[in-house]
């Protein structure tokens, strides 16, 4: 069976007292949809803010708050273009054979497998591991590191993927109905600013911002 969903790469544990956090130590990529608990919800804003937390050089953009928490989603609040590192994972249950996102890919990324299907036939998602798309055929071959001689693939049908990734959309846009809910109890100063930046975050069409 293959199973495809969207994944943010969390990285090791830290000291985080902001707002509940689960341990990011027992997986190295979460899958996003409406059945985390919160302290996996709060994992993901956390990630999420953290990798656009920076300061720009740029002398009209807003000074950096001096709380803790404003000083946290300063980035992710005022950063025109966001960053939600992970990807599409994909797995085939019988083999084990997993096809990760590599360094450097983000979420927003994903339409890139609508080129596979639709475009020019292939996508790459990041490096180390170097992950590759290939339309052949009436199926796409996912080959987990190009880089590898022996590289594991896993085979499917094109209509599966197609159906697979309708399915990763639906995910996407429960998580986020899912933290948008969360934003109002724990950062309810921030909570529609920091809902819409996660949706920008995620490359999610405007129609799944509100409800």
């Amino acid at each position: 069976m293959i199973e495809l969903h969207p994944v943010l790469e969390i990285l090791g544990p830290r000291d985080f007292d902001l707002w509940p956090v689960a341990d990011p130590g027992t997986y190295a990529f979460l899958p996003l949809s409406g059945r985390l608990r919160t302290e996996e919800v709060g994992t993901a804003v956390m990630r999420v803010a953290e990798c656009n937390d920076v300061d720009p050089a740029d002398e009209d953009h807003p000074r950096r708050p001096a709380d803790p928490l404003g000083g946290f989603l300063h980035g992710l609040l005022t950063m025109q273009d966001l960053f939600a590192p992970g990807g599409l994972r994909v797995t085939d249950t019988a083999t084990g054979v997993a096809f990760v996102p590599g360094c450097c890919n983000g979420l927003d990324e994903r339409l890139d497998w609508f080129e596979v299907l639709d475009g020019d036939g292939w996508a790459g998602f990041g490096h180390g591991p170097s992950p590759l798309a290939e339309r052949v055929g009436d199926a796409v071959r996912l080959t987990v590191d190009v880089d590898r001689a022996d590289s594991p693939v896993i085979e499917l049908p094109a209509t599966d993927l197609r159906r697979l990734l309708a399915e990763a959309e639906r995910d996407l846009a429960d998580f986020h109905r899912l933290a948008t809910g969360w934003t109002t109890r724990y950062v309810p100063g921030h909570a529609p600013a920091v809902a819409d930046a996660l949706a920008r975050a995620l490359g999610l069409p405007a129609t799944t911002k509100r409800r």
